[in-house]
């Protein structure tokens, strides 16, 4: 989940659910076969996969003759806003790097599923990846050099309602300024340290007055129905607050418990119910964890 409200491009954190199950193992061959086990029809063509695009790079890298077969069953629907090209990325560099024993560090790592959020988006982030690989929240303090620094997590409950729109990421960014009015900038500086200085102290009042956006969030948030009156309800129904995850359609409340968290999942049905919209939702925490990688032997 990136972004985390104020902090465009470089907050993100890991959710415990949904998440995708992918399988891979080298082959001598040196080329990269997709297996999709889903019903999404991705490309199976790897240099138009993200996690194809990514096992392309690591094979580069290394310069020696090999192959990957993958097969991937996505769990995260594809342009959601909750992380699916970031899943599929982050999933694919770990799995590679233990395939070939560690060879990459995690900041390798991180570039190497960068990659594949390139092909998603157009753009060389890692708000979504270096969760997804680290756990937790990270804080990308730069690209180049990249520089990551992970949060602690509080224990906190994190409810997803993904309204069955599609928003893609690269049409989200299009319609952002690119101008900012300075007293704006200084709100959403304020924003960014008080929500980082809130995870760290475990304060949860002040992690829900730091989450405001007044710069992505104004614009974004058009292309969502019924954000304002769910976003409204949820802060009733006690959630800390929320907004846009990623580049939307979906939306997360963070929660200090699960009877909250379930009572906004109950707001947030309502809103879509009379909207009119079919929807998924989702009651999760924070994954602290990261990719987990299981070995299977033959």
């Amino acid at each position: 989940m990136a972004n985390l409200v104020c902090g465009f491009d470089i907050l993100g954190l890991a959710l415990s659910a949904p998440n995708d199950i992918m399988e891979l193992s080298l082959t001598e061959e040196p080329a990269v076969t997709i297996r999709n086990l889903d019903s999404f029809n991705l490309p199976t063509d790897p240099e138009k996969n993200v996690a194809g695009v990514v096992l392309l790079s690591i094979i580069e890298k290394t310069g020696r003759r090999f192959g990957f077969d993958i097969s991937i069953e996505k769990h995260i629907k594809p342009g959601s806003g909750i992380g699916s090209s970031a899943a599929s990325a982050a999933g694919a560099a770990v799995a590679a790097n233990h395939l070939l024993e560690n060879i990459f560090s995690t900041d390798e790592i991180v570039q190497f599923a960068m990659n594949g959020e390139t092909l998603a988006s157009g753009v060389k982030h890692a708000d979504n990846i270096a969760p997804c690989v680290l756990g937790g929240i990270s804080l990308i303090r730069s690209i180049h050099p990249l520089d990551i620094v992970s949060i602690p997590a509080p224990d906190l409950f994190v409810t997803v309602v993904h309204p069955q729109i599609e928003v893609r990421t690269s049409d989200a960014r299009q319609i952002l300024k690119q101008q900012v009015l300075l007293k704006d900038a200084i709100k959403q500086w304020g924003n960014i340290a008080g929500l980082v200085t809130g995870f760290m102290k475990q304060e949860y009042d002040l992690i829900g007055r730091s989450l405001e956006d007044v710069i992505i969030e104004p614009v974004r948030s058009i292309l969502i129905p019924g954000f304002d009156e769910l976003k409204k309800g949820c802060k009733e129904a006690g959630a800390l607050g929320g907004g846009i995850s990623g580049s939307g359609p979906s939306v997360f409340m963070l929660s200090k418990d699960e009877a909250t968290a379930i009572a906004v999942e109950s707001v947030m049905k309502g809103v879509y119910n009379r909207i009119g919209i079919d929807y998924n939702t989702y009651v999760t925490t924070i994954n602290k964890e990261g990719v987990r990688v299981e070995w299977l032997r033959s």
